[in-house]
C-alpha cells in the first residue's frame, strides 16, 4: 500500500463535500470499541452511529426479513439503536436511516476477526452487507495478547494513522477490508502493518462432556499460521490488511 495517499484523503477543499461514515459493530451501542472508532472518523467525516441495542458477537450474517426491527435513539443526535443483528444495521442505514453513505464501518471489535473467525462474526458481516449493497467497508478489530487488556487510546493512535491509507486504495464493488490490531500495543508502539490473505488454517478446539453437555475448549493464541496470512502478520506485532471479497 502506498503511504503517500495517507495525506489529506478527507480533506476536499473548495469542493463542499463530506464523506457521510456510517457506523456499527457486533458489540453493541455504547460499548468503548465503537466509542473509540467514533472518535478516529470524527475528524475525517461525518458520522452516523446505527449499532445493535445487545451483543451480537458471533451472529455472523444473520438477518431479520420476517418480524419488523425496532429502532430508538441513541445518546447523541446521529445515533441509532437497532433491535437486530449487526447486518441489518447495515441493510437499515443504507436503506433507510443513511442513504447515501459513502463508507460503512464496523469496530473497534475487541478481539481479533482473522482467518476462519471470518465467518462467524458480525463485525464482518456488517461490513459484507455494505458490500454486497455496492458501498465501500472496512471492519476493524483489536486482537489481545494473552495477559493483556484492551489500550483504547493506542488502538486509536494505530487506527488514526492507517484508516486513511486504507480508505485511499481502491476497491471493486463487492470487495471491502478487513483490519486488525496487533497486541500488546501502546501509545508508543511504532505503527506497522502488512498486506496478507485470509489464513486458512483450522482452529485448535475441542469440545469437553459434561453429562448431556459438550463445552467448547480452545485458545485462540494457539491457532496455526500461514506465513504471509493475516493471522501471522497480526500475531507478529504488525496491523493485518485484507482486501475481501464477497
Amino acid at each position: 500500500m502506498r503511504r503517500s495517499i495517507a495525506v489529506s484523503f478527507f480533506e476536499q477543499p473548495g469542493n463542499g463535500l463530506t464523506v457521510r461514515i456510517v457506523l456499527t459493530n457486533d458489540d453493541g451501542y455504547g460499548e468503548p470499541g465503537l466509542e473509540t472508532l467514533s472518535d478516529v472518523i470524527r475528524p475525517m467525516g461525518r458520522p452516523t452511529v446505527v449499532a445493535p441495542s445487545a451483543p451480537q458477537s458471533g451472529l455472523g450474517h444473520q438477518v431479520n426479513m420476517k418480524t419488523p426491527i425496532r429502532v430508538t435513539r441513541g445518546r447523541r443526535e446521529g445515533h441509532y439503536v437497532v433491535h437486530g443483528a449487526p447486518a441489518d444495521c447495515t441493510r437499515l442505514a443504507l436503506k433507510a436511516l443513511v442513504p447515501d453513505a459513502d463508507w460503512v464501518l464496523a469496530g473497534i471489535n475487541p478481539g481479533a476477526n482473522l482467518g476462519s473467525d471470518v465467518y462467524q462474526s458480525g463485525t464482518i458481516a456488517a461490513v459484507r452487507e455494505a458490500a454486497i449493497l455496492g458501498v465501500r467497508a472496512i471492519a476493524v478489530s483489536q486482537y489481545i495478547a494473552p495477559g493483556w487488556a484492551v489500550d483504547w487510546p493506542a488502538a486509536a493512535r494505530q487506527l488514526a494513522e492507517i484508516l486513511p491509507m486504507v480508505m485511499g486504495e481502491p476497491l471493486r464493488r463487492g470487495q471491502f477490508w478487513n483490519i486488525n490490531l496487533p497486541s500488546p500495543i501502546t501509545m508508543d508502539s511504532p505503527v506497522a502493518h502488512g498486506c496478507g490473505p485470509l489464513d486458512k488454517n483450522p482452529h485448535k478446539y475441542r469440545y469437553r462432556q459434561a453429562g448431556d453437555a459438550y463445552h467448547y475448549e480452545g485458545v485462540i493464541h494457539d491457532r496455526p499460521r500461514t506465513p504471509g496470512s493475516d493471522v501471522d502478520i497480526c500475531f507478529g506485532g504488525r496491523i493485518s490488511i485484507t482486501r475481501m471479497e464477497i
